[in-house]
This record gives structure tokens, sequence and C-alpha cells, in this order.
């Protein structure tokens, strides 16, 4: 399998983002998606996943700020991010399992 992430950017504290996972060479509806971040000089960090009936669970450090979404009909999977605080600076990836895509760079800055 194979997973693109795009979307990412720069944009001030405050605003808004939403990621892209572009997903391939898989069964992406019956699939659980997640996506992750790492900041800088820091380990992973789970944010959410949704699984194969749209039910989602989230991190507290985004519960409320961000939101996942998938279009199975297009192989894709969506973060909306909202309330960036420049703490969310990180690189986000989407995963499938093992899987993960290489990632895209998110940075909240002023």
């Amino acid at each position: 399998g194979q997973l693109v992430e795009s979307g990412g950017g720069l944009v001030q504290p405050g605003g808004s983002l939403r990621l892209s996972c572009a997903a391939s060479g898989f069964t992406f509806s019956t699939s659980a998606m997640t996506w992750v971040r790492q900041a800088p000089g820091k380990g992973l960090e789970w944010l959410s996943t949704i699984y194969s009936d749209a039910s989602s669970r989230y991190a507290a450090s985004v519960k409320g700020r961000f939101t996942i979404s998938r279009d199975n009909a297009k192989n894709t999977l969506y973060l909306q991010m909202k309330s960036l605080k420049s703490e969310d600076t990180a690189v986000y990836y989407c995963a499938k399992g093992s899987i993960r895509g290489q990632g895209t760079q998110v940075t909240v800055s002023s």
C-alpha cells in the first residue's frame, strides 16, 4: 500500500488547514486510518483514528480542534485542523497499521 499526504504549510496561530492523504494499493474503505505527527525533537504522537464505520477517536491534545474524515469513493483521508497553536508544528503523517506516508510539514507561526 501507499499513502501520500498533502496540504501542509505555514499558518498563523488560530488559523486552519486541511490535510489530505491519498491511499492506494489496499482496500481503503474497510481500513482503519490514523493521523500521527512528529514535532521537532520528539517522538510520534497519535492524533486520531477513523474506522470503517466512520466512527473516530481523538487524542486529548486535539479533540475539539481537529476533525478526521474519509471519502471512500476517492480513497482519501482528511484532517481538518482549526484553532492551530504553535505546539501543533510538526510533520503530519497518515498511517494504516505500520504503513506511513512521507509526511507533510505544518508550521504554526506568526
